[in-house]
């Protein structure tokens, strides 16, 4: 156009790309997992064969230790400590429901089948879960009298809180917060779904460290486990029934 000036032509580079930096082959993978002399590790065990020694209690107790130590520092309340707990109990849950039932199979040389009722479920729960990771059962199973969704597992002496030092402003701390996500991981793998499950002090002595007070009990670090099933999962259970299953 008439007026305008012509645009300057584009320039070009002209340079030798420079010599290409050979890229250093990967280094070989090397596992940091330690091998024993007999050069077998856990992975090698027979899944069927159950333990036959029991884990040593000090070193879970440390290991349980580091744990709390490691979410209460990234923590900011009592409930965020218990809730991290939960969450690191939950994976557990999830694959021990398929490492129980395939022991169970093998045991007994029948097809081992999920719980599909809740009553089922809870039992499982109540003797064989507890009978693998404490070495005996739960000393407590019961209904809700008040909701129909709720059911509870008493433990008188969780091994969880046996080692634990809880200081008095924390009080309200439970540390089978961790059982707790353990269990919830068990109902959730066998297809009932949840509201969730909650550790709650259930002895008096659990009800004045929250006061600030000493009692002597027989049982001071009882724990109540509060399962609480969905709708969906009692809907199903009531239907069971209704249809006489």
């Amino acid at each position: 156009m008439p007026g305008m000036a012509k645009p300057p032509p584009p320039t070009t580079l002209d340079h030798k790309l420079a010599d290409p930096i050979p890229i250093p082959p990967p280094k070989p993978f090397q596992p940091r997992l330690r091998h024993p002399s007999s050069r077998k590790t856990i992975y090698d065990r027979n899944l069927s064969r159950t333990q036959t020694t029991p884990t040593s209690l000090p070193a879970f107790a440390y290991l349980f230790h580091v744990l709390i130590t490691h979410h209460h520092s990234l923590s900011g309340s009592v409930s965020d400590i218990e809730t991290r707990l939960n969450r690191a109990g939950y994976p557990l849950g999830i694959k021990l429901l398929d490492l129980l039932l395939y022991r169970q199979q093998t045991a007994s040389q029948r097809p081992a089948t999920r719980p599909t009722r809740i009553v089922e479920l809870l039992q499982f729960i109540h003797t064989t879960l507890w009978r693998a990771l404490w070495g005996r059962t739960a000393d407590a199973l019961e209904q809700s009298t008040t909701k129909r969704n709720e059911y509870m597992i008493v433990d008188n002496e969780p091994v969880v809180n046996t080692y634990i030092s809880i200081p008095r402003e924390m009080s309200q701390l439970n540390c089978a917060a961790f059982v707790a996500g353990i269990v919830e991981g068990v109902c959730d793998a066998a297809g009932f779904g949840m509201e969730g499950v909650t550790a709650h002090w259930a002895s008096a002595q659990g009800e004045a460290k929250m006061e600030g007070k000493e009692v002597e009990e027989m049982w001071p670090g009882k724990t109540i486990f509060l399962l609480r099933f969905s709708e969906e999962a009692v809907g199903r259970e009531e239907a069971i029934k209704a249809n006489g299953g």
